[in-house]
């Protein structure tokens, strides 16, 4: 059986992740790929509940280690239980969000030391990382300007805008240094250009499992 694919969407607040993932996901069943999305922290019971603690803006402050420990927790459990089954099962895989994530958030916005990332992301991850990632990226005023309109803002989406600056510069930087698997979306453009762009970035991946 041939081994499924890794997809993952990245970005920051309000880039359209959410709606684009069931874009991509309608897309490649329209090539009659067997595709499952999940999310990152989270994606099993255990990875939720790790989920809401990174999310919730409790009386106590979490510290910067227990978050970058916390995100890797839920990591380890969502690759065990779901990513490398799935994969071993030749279905693709479509992720909201996965290590990149955690090097511009954890590295970029906090300013964490990246090779502790990078140390972690090996010995959690092993040889898995993503065939392909889409990068949406938008200015930061747009996408908070988005992000405001929807439900409460959670602990991440309540910090300042430097902190995104940060976060979306780590994410261009990684996309910069790995062009192969992060493609670059201008997620400001209207609804259609953005889907017509993710497109074309994924022709040549579902060309290959045609092949």
């Amino acid at each position: 059986m041939k081994q499924g694919k890794f997809i993952t969407l990245e970005g920051g607040e309000g880039v359209g992740k959410s709606t684009n993932l069931s874009f991509v996901k309608q897309l490649l069943e329209t090539h009659k790929i067997d595709v499952i999305t999940t999310r990152e922290p989270g994606g099993t019971i255990i990875a939720e509940k790790i989920r809401q603690l990174l999310l919730d803006k409790g009386d106590e402050v979490v510290s910067e280690q227990t978050e970058l420990l916390l995100m890797f927790a839920a990591r380890a459990q969502h690759i065990q239980q779901v990513i490398q089954p799935a994969l071993r099962q030749g279905k693709w895989v479509l992720c909201d969000r996965f290590t990149d994530a955690t090097y511009a958030y954890q590295g970029g916005g906090r300013g964490m030391d990246v090779s502790v990332i990078a140390w972690l992301e090996n010995h959690v991850q092993g040889g898995l990382r993503p065939h392909l990632t889409l990068l949406l990226d938008a200015p930061v005023e747009i996408g908070m300007e988005r992000a405001q309109k929807r439900a409460e803002l959670d602990r991440f989406e309540s910090e300042k805008q430097h902190f995104f600056e940060q976060v979306r510069t780590a994410y261009l930087q990684r996309a910069a240094s790995n062009p192969q698997q992060i493609k670059v979306i201008d997620a400001s453009q209207s609804l259609p250009d953005v889907q017509a762009a993710i497109s074309d970035s994924l022709q040549m991946l579902i060309k290959n499992n045609h092949a």
